[in-house]
């Protein structure tokens, strides 16, 4: 969806009550008056002031498609041709993600992971093993249709909370949401959105940050996984008058493609708690399965979107492929919630034609495909296959 669609909010009363003034469809249910954005710690003030007092009534049922990737990893190869694409005059990532976005675009929100810092202005660029990538790769994202982001990672802390205000700052200014860091304590509390009259809420964790702790003063800089908390923040947010609740979570092993204890540990105790709707995973670097934990969807890992990690003895074939996974979601008048099952777009990055994001079937569809991209591609399908191959789209 649009950004222009998206609306990031600090509060949600029930919109049923709101409907009951006299707004009946679509983008028009929060009346003709929009209720201006507050942040997360201002909530009770902004739900006084603001929203009228009436009965609640029913809203009828509701459906939104949403469409999840897994890790971009602008290393330095990636940049230098994004540099390439413009003849030398800043960076141009657009190009990498032209392949994906009709997919992307397609959807009512469409959810990328960042897991590198975007650099602070006037500090060089950067990568392994402390990332600073040119805000450009914003910009990429927008145009592709990606509405947020998740930003916990591993990485988030690697230009130190000088390079968290610069990344929130920049995907803010190209008018996509987040979750995982935060510029201020009320920043990090949970917040909501709505979404084709569903209102939504985004958590974003993830299992460390590489040894680089957040000031003793300003924890809640990054989001880390605690199952615990993760309850906690997910019940906050149905305090806010969340519907629907989604977490995206950095962890995994490296290159395995079976999930590791704490992911099921974890898993396991966030969807029983039933305050989570769905969880999406990166991290591994390579696709891990999708499975159903307590009747709740579970996207372990969704590989690399973008990446240049080199293919060799410490990094699989299997660290190109990546996946576009997408949800339909329906909320009833009764207040229940029902995922469909997900369907899944193989992708595969293409190393030697720019670094483009190949949406794997529909590459392969092209009678023009030479023979060397056609193996290349039809072995990626392959592997994808092995660990996801059930959600494939018919």
């Amino acid at each position: 969806m649009r950004a222009t669609r998206l609306m990031q909010l600090g509060f949600v009363a029930a919109l049923g009550t709101v409907a009951a003034c006299g707004s009946s469809n679509g983008d028009a249910t929060l009346g003709d008056q929009q209720p201006t954005a507050v942040a997360p710690g201002a909530a009770a003030a902004a739900t006084t002031s603001t929203m009228p007092t009436t009965t609640a009534v029913p809203l009828p049922t509701r459906t939104a498609t949403l469409a999840f990737t897994g890790d971009t990893l602008p290393h330095s190869p990636l940049w230098r041709q994004a540099q390439r694409n413009t003849g030398g005059a800043g960076y141009d990532f657009i190009p990498m993600f032209e392949p994906i976005a009709p997919a992307i675009s397609a959807v009512d929100l469409a959810v990328c992971h960042l897991e590198t810092p975007i650099a602070p202005e006037g500090e060089a660029f950067t990568t392994d093993p402390l990332y600073g990538v040119p805000p450009d790769i914003a910009t990429a994202r927008a145009q592709a249709g990606f509405d947020r982001c998740s930003t916990a990672s591993n990485h988030s802390l690697d230009r130190y909370p000088r390079g968290v205000d610069r990344t929130i700052d920049v995907l803010e200014a190209n008018g996509i949401g987040q979750s995982g860091m935060a510029r201020s304590a009320a920043e990090a509390e949970p917040s909501v959105f709505i979404v084709n009259d569903i209102v939504m809420s985004h958590l974003s964790y993830t299992y460390a940050t590489n040894g680089i702790p957040p000031p003793d003063d300003q924890p809640w800089r990054v989001n880390y996984i605690d199952a615990a908390q993760v309850i906690a923040d997910a019940s906050a947010a149905r305090e806010l008058g969340a519907e629907f609740v989604f977490v995206a979570m950095h962890w995994g092993t490296e290159k395995v493609v079976e999930p590791n204890e704490q992911q099921r540990t974890v898993a396991e105790q966030i969807t029983a708690s039933g305050m989570v709707d769905l969880v999406v995973g990166h991290h591994a670097h390579v696709l891990q399965p999708i499975e159903q934990v307590n009747d709740v969807w579970v996207a372990f890992g969704l590989g690399n979107i973008l990446s240049n990690l080199p293919v060799n003895d410490r990094w699989p074939d299997s660290s190109q492929d990546a996946a576009i996974v997408e949800f339909t979601i329906t909320t009833n008048a009764d207040g229940t919630v029902e995922v469909a099952r997900p369907v899944v777009r193989p992708t595969w990055v293409d190393k030697n034609n720019g670094w483009r994001i190949l949406d794997v079937d529909a590459a392969l569809a092209d009678p023009g495909l030479d023979d060397g991209r056609r193996r290349a591609l039809e072995a990626s399908r392959a592997r994808s296959d092995e660990v996801v191959g059930a959600f494939f789209r018919p």
